[in-house]
């Protein structure tokens, strides 16, 4: 199977392209490669299937996002699959082929098929350790579901739409331009094909209302900062019977006083005295989990690593751990007794390695 091509190679725009750009590039394309002015060209077919594409993508804030961190293979794992044909390109993008042609060119809804829920974006602020040893949430959000009082239709309960005196109920009138005809969607039913006389008051005839949810949320161990978990079906409802769309949770993750993380390994620094840096003995170092004695050897300096064995964070794909990395930080006292600098000048005499200094 041949790779697909870059979708902004496709538009002829660069990666950074501003919105209005994309959409000029995409226009141009779309009236060279039109099915209608190229009847019977293949070649022209398969271009303005993939500039469709690349537009579909580039022109959706978090569709081009995933597309630029993780390309064609992102796209495809967030579950986009592209269009299944022309239906799908007039019905989704009849405003720019309104704009080409001077006229809209969606297809009405009873003509279309089942249509996916649109997917819903969440983000997700966690802390430290709930990032590295999992956790479960709820979340709570707000997103659009079929009316349970019409059922999606619009209508009033007990009451349907009449049929359109403009289409006579098809959901497209035919047009002429020049060399061509296209058929396009109805201007006064929008290609339903009927018109709503007594809309439903729940919904105001969308057939669609706004309703709060609770999810629940299982936070893997392992996850960190742009992390992104996805909820299948917990988007916005199909219609016609289409699945729903998906939720995608992105992860932000609180710093913590005490760690910090380099990949799955944990790094902290524990302080060491004076007397146990030099004679040597035992701290209590924090860990994920709680705290671990850890042995200090004699002659211990600032800066000393240690390192414990799969006490770190886990892995987010795969078995086991990271590991937590210890660096020793050796406090000098400030506020001495009396007999403690006397001690010290003492220790300072005995071992040769201040000789001549005055500490008067």
């Amino acid at each position: 199977m041949a790779s697909k091509r870059c979708y902004y190679e496709i538009l002829g725009v660069e990666r950074g392209a501003a919105e209005d750009e994309i959409k000029k590039s995409y226009r141009r394309l779309a009236m060279q490669c039109h099915p209608d002015r190229n009847p019977g060209n293949r070649e022209a077919e398969e271009n303005f299937k993939e500039a469709a594409e690349a537009y579909e993508v580039l022109s959706d804030p978090e569709k081009r996002e995933i597309y630029n961190r993780y390309g064609h293979e992102g796209l495809s794992g967030a579950g986009y699959r592209g269009f299944s044909g022309f239906e799908d390109i007039f019905s989704s993008f009849g405003d720019i082929f309104g704009d080409v042609f001077g006229f809209n060119t969606g297809r009405s809804r009873s003509q279309t098929a089942a249509r996916a829920g649109a997917d819903l974006r969440y983000d997700l602020r966690i802390s430290f350790l709930d990032a590295a040893l999992g956790t479960s949430t709820e979340i709570a959000l707000e997103k659009y579901t079929l009316c349970g009082a019409c059922q999606g239709s619009g209508c009033a309960p007990g009451t349907s739409p009449q049929i359109c005196d403009r289409c006579n109920g098809r959901g497209q009138v035919t047009q002429s331009s020049g060399f061509f005809s296209i058929s396009s969607t109805c201007p006064k039913c929008r290609g339903q094909g009927g018109v709503i006389a007594t809309p439903c008051k729940e919904c105001s005839g969308g057939g669609k209302v706004r309703i709060a949810k609770t999810v629940q949320l299982k936070i893997p161990a392992g996850v960190e900062t742009g992390s992104r978990l996805r909820l299948r079906g917990e988007g916005e409802e199909g219609e016609q019977g289409g699945q729903n769309g998906d939720l995608y949770v992105f992860i932000e993750v609180k710093p913590h006083e005490t760690f910090q993380r380099n990949g799955d390994d944990v790094y902290c620094r524990v302080p060491v005295t004076f007397v146990q840096a030099a004679l040597g003995g035992s701290v209590e170092a924090p860990t994920l989990t709680g705290t671990e004695k850890l042995k200090i050897p004699r002659g211990t300096p600032t800066g000393k690593i240690f390192r414990l064995k799969g006490k770190g964070i886990a892995h987010l794909r795969g078995y086991g751990r990271g590991d937590q990395i210890i660096e020793t930080v050796v406090t000098v006292p400030s506020n001495l007794t009396k007999k403690q600098e006397e001690l010290l000048r003492e220790f300072d005499r005995l071992s040769g390695e201040a000789k001549g200094t005055d500490f008067h």
